[in-house]
């Protein structure tokens, strides 16, 4: 069946009025989404962040009575913000194929392929990850996860222990399991994205080999390489905590990084952490070295 759908953009602290305001209306949904090119990447434990301008978006069915309630939220919210909202008719579509048209299989280094459940690889040999796009964080088509991708493709995993923290959809993790980490544990403070991961682990045929945990039940352990894509502010809070988990000779990997927090990002690790040039994509980097 096709949709109304009704959308405006806000201050972000007008969003959480608005979207309960939408949700009274009678909204069958209502999603927040980036007004501009802001990008929000993995929070910090307990953090809900939201771009400077939001855009809301709503959806009402498309019979004369919702239409006639759209058009009178329309005057009342040109009323409120000085703009008429977007009013757009959605025909029903199938969704999965919406998203199959946008998302392919992809290469990251030499070996590793991220491709949809059911996509075959470009290079029959590759390594595959299967990812269908989902809630949590975490496909490989973010600069910051891609760099992490071809770092793991280009590292000795072999026998070694993997912590990725703030896994997301799980994503790292499970990508070195396949490239032969012998074990892995995966650490996240949002439970959407612990059962993304335990999921994606299960149908990757890896999940005897994770260990997944809230942040409260988790114990450092001493690993072989920790895996850290999340944003430079906890990256910098963390630095202790995550060189410490590190074996002598093991190997830290930090994204989430603007090319312009380099330098503090580093400044954190470089007494415990011998570092190597910054790997750089598009405005994204990746700070790795060895301890």
């Amino acid at each position: 069946m096709p949709w109304l759908q009704l959308a405006f953009d806000v201050p972000r602290d007008q969003a959480d009025d608005f979207e309960h305001y939408l949700e009274l209306a009678g909204a069958l949904s209502v999603t927040l989404g980036d007004a501009g090119d802001e990008p929000q990447l993995e929070p910090g434990p307990g953090e809900t962040p939201l771009w400077s301008v939001v855009t809301l978006t709503a959806l009402f069915e498309s019979d004369p009575e919702s239409a006639a309630l759209v058009e009178r939220l329309a005057l009342d919210l040109t009323a409120r913000l000085g703009e008429r909202p977007r009013i757009h008719r959605i025909e029903d579509q199938v969704w999965e194929r919406v998203w199959l048209d946008t998302f392919k299989p992809t290469r990251f280094g030499q070996r590793l392929w991220v491709c949809p459940h059911g996509q075959p690889p470009g290079d029959p040999e590759g390594v595959v990850v299967a990812l269908d796009p989902g809630l949590a964080f975490g496909t490989g088509h973010h600069a910051t996860t891609a760099l992490c991708l071809e770092w793991l493709d280009g590292a000795d995993l072999a026998g070694k222990t993997v912590l990725d923290f703030g896994c997301g959809s799980g994503i790292l993790a499970i990508a070195a399991l396949k490239l032969g980490a012998a074990r892995a544990i995966a650490v996240d403070h949002d439970p959407q994205a612990l059962t993304a991961t335990h999921d994606n682990a299960q149908a990757n045929g890896v999940l005897d080999r994770l260990e997944i945990f809230a942040p409260e039940s988790f114990t450092d352990p001493s690993v072989d390489i920790v895996l850290a894509n999340i944003l430079a502010g906890p990256l910098i809070a963390l630095a202790p905590r995550l060189s410490a988990m590190l074996v002598p000779g093991g190997d830290l990997v930090l994204s989430g990084v603007l090319t312009e927090q380099v330098e503090s990002v580093s400044a954190a690790y470089v007494e415990r952490v011998r570092l190597a040039v910054p790997r750089i994509r598009d405005d994204w980097a990746l700070i790795s070295g060895r301890r």
